[in-house]
């Protein structure tokens, strides 16, 4: 008999287990997005946290790591640093990287610049000499390929708000294709403007252990675990997606191997790949409505591919849930540079901040100056881009039983705009362009953000999409 109690205990025990594990994997699902806002995240450790941070006292002498400890490696950066830096602002000047390898030069620092100009709100240009989009407008006005990239966190996973944007671009502009998309995905149905499929790969990113020496915009490389097979076909959702003209794969190769690929219900074209350390690319040229590689080469390195047309615009969406932003002040330089020699950037969009917030924490200056280093960084691993740095769309929070905008989100947008100011680069104020104070409720209320009152539906993704392709306008005239 005490052996069937014993037995019956840990079956018990065995049940309770795995019922917490069930609950635990699904409140990691972003369900709310997944489902366009239909269906609201399960989250019972994240709704209990919720209901009791909106009675939590700011307090500024917390412990650093408990300020900002949504993105690990900023969590690092902020218990590394010492409370005696707290409550520092700006200079009056701040340091730029220029074009050559020389270092920095110093410029004064513009003040502050309206958000709105009438009904538009304008993208506030903090360069030298008022450049604005001077690349991509040079681009586009030679007809010319313009390419650019919308390097940002969960905010746009799915292609959401970028699909929208691209296809706007691409209807004022020519263009085919999405641009970029990984080698893999472990939730390809999400995106609207691709079919991605395939299976025998991992992911690395600049969270997971991942060389920094195969880390470029991305942040992230795919090997093969096996025999690995990446499929790409078009959708007629976006008019523009549904065919491409070029299909290019970007791979660093150390060793001898043999990379496969077809295009359309084609033979398999193997290519012989001769081992090096630089980047490759393979390009497959001609009208088609999909794209397959696959190998077994355990020594390749998979970067991506880029479906495109030959000229117009190409907007790639390079989304990573939980960064903050600060790991690209880490990609490689050298790598940048030899993979702009196939996709080369007229604008670098950056969309970064919902993962470097908290409700505990109003000053943001620790944040600002990462990004100052991220923006500077960038500017040199890619010197004839336009750097534009998105502010955080609004975000919700419970205070006194019901919902309104975080009270942290003024500060942070101070802070991305002072970033701004301080590297040189343009800015866009997101949360100005969507209402600002409280429109996280009304978006949701309306279908266009999740009832995690965080994150875009695709019908709110099209809504702000509107809102950038109209600054962005202004900007090229």
């Amino acid at each position: 008999m005490e052996r069937n109690n014993k037995d019956s205990e840990g079956k018990a025990a065995l049940i309770l287990v795995i019922a917490l594990l069930v609950v635990i994997g699904i409140s990691l699902l972003p369900i709310g997005r997944w489902s366009d806002g239909k269906i609201k995240d399960f989250n019972l450790l994240g709704d209990i946290m919720n209901d009791s941070a909106a009675s939590v006292i700011h307090d500024n002498n917390a412990d650093a790591e408990n300020i900002m400890a949504v993105d690990p490696e900023l969590a690092k950066v902020q218990a590394s640093e010492s409370r005696d830096t707290l409550g520092q602002r700006v200079s009056d000047s701040a340091g730029m990287m220029t074009e050559s390898d020389s270092g920095y030069q110093t410029l004064p620092v513009l003040p502050a610049k309206p958000a709105r100009v009438g009904d538009i709100v304008v993208i506030e240009d903090y360069t030298p000499d008022n450049r604005g989009l001077s690349s991509l407008k040079s681009a586009i006005a030679s007809r010319t390929h313009a390419r650019i990239a919308v390097v940002g966190d969960s905010y746009i996973e799915g292609d959401i708000f970028t699909q929208d944007l691209r296809e706007k671009l691409q209807n004022a502009y020519g263009g085919q294709g999405v641009g970029y998309v990984n080698m893999h995905s472990d939730f390809p149905g999400f995106r609207k403007s691709i079919k991605q499929g395939g299976n025998g790969w991992k992911t690395f990113t600049a969270l997971k252990k991942a060389k920094n020496r195969y880390l470029a915009l991305s942040e992230q490389y795919s090997t093969p675990t096996g025999s690995a097979l990446s499929t790409y076909a078009g959708t007629s959702s976006f008019p523009h997606a549904g065919s491409w003209s070029i299909s290019r794969l970007l791979f660093i190769s150390p060793d001898d191997a043999i990379v496969s690929c077809r295009t359309g219900k084609g033979e398999w074209i193997d290519h012989e790949i001769k081992g090096d350390s630089v980047v490759q690319c393979i390009t497959v040229d001609g009208l088609t409505e999909n794209f397959e590689v696959k190998t077994s080469s355990a020594s390749f390195i998979g970067l991506g591919v880029w479906l495109d047309g030959s000229d117009g615009v190409s907007v790639d969406c390079m989304s990573s849930r939980g960064f903050s932003g600060i790991t690209l002040s880490r990609i490689n330089a050298r790598l940048c540079r030899q993979m702009s020699l196939s996709v080369p950037y007229n604008l670098i969009v950056l969309e970064f901040g919902i993962n470097a917030m908290s409700p505990q924490q109003k000053d943001y200056h620790i944040y600002s100056d990462r990004m100052v280093d991220v923006i500077n960084h960038v500017k040199y691993c890619y010197p004839g881009a336009d750097i534009l740095l998105m502010g955080i769309g609004d975000r919700g929070e419970k205070r006194g039983g019901a919902v309104h905008s975080m009270s942290v989100a003024p500060a942070m947008i101070a802070a991305q705009r002072d970033a701004a100011r301080r590297a040189h680069c343009l800015f866009w104020d997101t949360r100005e362009a969507m209402g600002g104070e409280d429109a996280i409720v009304e978006w949701s209320r309306q279908g266009l953000a999740n009832k995690d009152y965080i994150h875009l539906t695709h019908k709110g993704g099209a809504r702000l999409a509107d809102e950038l392709f109209n600054a962005i306008q202004q900007c090229l005239k």
